[in-house]
């Protein structure tokens, strides 16, 4: 899969899509939609959605096409390349979503969870394809959350389409299969060639599978931790394992900002500000600063 334009800029998410087959356009179509990538702290998300007509079903499991988690990555590989040769009458888009992009999402000011950026992440998928011209009359989507709360949210978007929200859909729909697919090689290529900004040795790197109970991810975080500027982008540091790390490893810093802030607080005759009057008795200003320079760690520079 080339991923030229997402390495351009690993900061921003990223759409990679194939052209859409003529046929999709005129006849009465399908879509399935699924992700890779979602309980990871290291890496992208991505999200895929194949669509072909509904009368390749039968063509679909000919293919072999199956939950991408049951396949090895050979396997999802060589099923990627069918989707690939079948492009007469079948379509595929994928939106990788960087570690950064990610975590500023969750940790933006207006509440934003995993579970809304995943289901924003299918909408817009669904109507990237309808924006093509395909004549989607069927969705189904492996579910984020409770099923029917989903599939009645998507149903109040497109009325019009008939949808499907539920467990294991990749496992049950040949068309979500490929969906799978698609984004779970997208996320392993996208792993396997992530090039750092930062200054990190990857001679004989190890990541592990991502995931935070594994022990080669475990080493790879409490190696690659800066204790003052944090984890390298490669990390979803919005990740509670991310922070426990860095706030118990990352060096804990005060602005000396903070400090002339308190002065400026006070009156001309000294008067504390109303908002001492709120504090705890026993609150060590030192280790009250914002929360957004002590997840990262970072200092004034005083001297040059």
């Amino acid at each position: 899969m080339d991923q030229s334009k997402f390495e351009s800029d690993r900061s921003k998410k990223c759409f990679i899509e194939s052209s859409a087959p003529e046929i999709t356009k005129t006849e009465a179509c399908w879509l399935g939609i699924d992700e890779a990538g979602r309980g990871p702290v290291l890496g992208p998300m991505v999200y895929g959605t194949c669509y072909s007509p509904l009368t390749t079903g039968d063509k679909l499991k000919e293919m072999g096409l199956a939950d991408s988690k049951t396949l090895s990555e050979e396997q999802r590989d060589s099923m990627f390349e069918k989707i690939k040769e079948a492009s007469d009458v079948v379509g595929w888009i994928v939106e990788i979503l960087p570690p950064t992009y990610i975590s500023n999402s969750m940790l933006r000011r207006s509440k934003y969870n995993l579970n809304a950026l995943s289901h924003d992440c299918a909408i817009g998928l669904i109507r990237r394809v309808l924006d093509k011209g395909v004549n989607v009359m069927e969705i189904y989507v492996d579910t984020v959350g409770d099923p029917m709360k989903y599939q009645n949210k998507l149903q109040e978007l497109f009325p019009n389409i008939s949808i499907t929200v539920a467990k294991k859909a990749d496992a049950t729909y040949p068309i979500v299969s490929g969906a799978s697919i698609c984004a779970k090689v997208a996320r392993d290529y996208s792993v396997k060639n992530w090039v750092f900004a930062e200054d990190i040795d990857t001679e004989g790197l190890v990541y592990g599978s991502g995931y935070p109970a594994d022990p080669n991810t475990k080493k790879f975080m409490s190696s690659s931790l800066d204790k003052v500027f944090g984890f390298p982008s490669f990390v979803r540091f919005s990740w509670s394992t991310a922070a426990q790390i860095i706030e118990k490893d990352g060096v804990n810093i005060r602005w000396e900002d903070d400090d002339e802030e308190e002065e400026e607080n006070k009156d001309a005759k000294g008067t504390a500000s109303l908002l001492t009057f709120f504090k705890r008795s026993d609150d060590d200003p030192k280790y009250n600063r914002h929360s957004y320079f002590t997840d990262r760690c970072l200092s004034n520079v005083t001297n040059l």
